[in-house]
């Protein structure tokens, strides 16, 4: 079975359980790789548009650069996420934007919930 194939049949629920909260509402996995010491999801942003925005007031405009973001280790391997933010482009002002996004933890690339459990062990 291929890998794409793969995550169309498990249920997004199913892919909560790996994945930082609130990730796969906004995001989805597009493929991944497994190493030997690793798992590296690639993940693309949706084209939903951010909070306070209609989808006639704005037009998708690609991706920002891709961020390498850490979380928990899945079954002993390390576990990294290939994150591709959407940028838009608001048509009167000709503005861009991008969704506020909590999920990391200011001056690090670790999720929230991964930084917290580190800071808890360090004590």
């Amino acid at each position: 079975m291929d890998k794409i194939h793969l995550f169309c049949i498990m249920d997004k629920e199913l892919l909560q359980i790996f994945f930082p909260s609130g990730l796969l509402e906004y995001f989805k996995v597009v493929s991944y790789k497994k190493r030997t010491n690793e798992y590296i999801f690639y993940i693309d942003e949706l084209n939903i548009a951010p909070e306070g925005y209609t989808s006639e007031e704005i037009e998708s405009k690609g991706f920002y650069n891709q961020e390498t973001i850490k979380d928990f280790p899945i079954r002993g391997k390390r576990c990294r996420y290939k994150l591709r933010r959407r940028k838009w482009i608001v048509k009167k002002s000709q503005k861009i934007i991008m969704r506020n996004w909590d999920i990391i933890t200011k001056g690090t690339r670790l999720t929230n919930e991964f930084a917290t459990f580190l800071k808890g062990i360090n004590r």
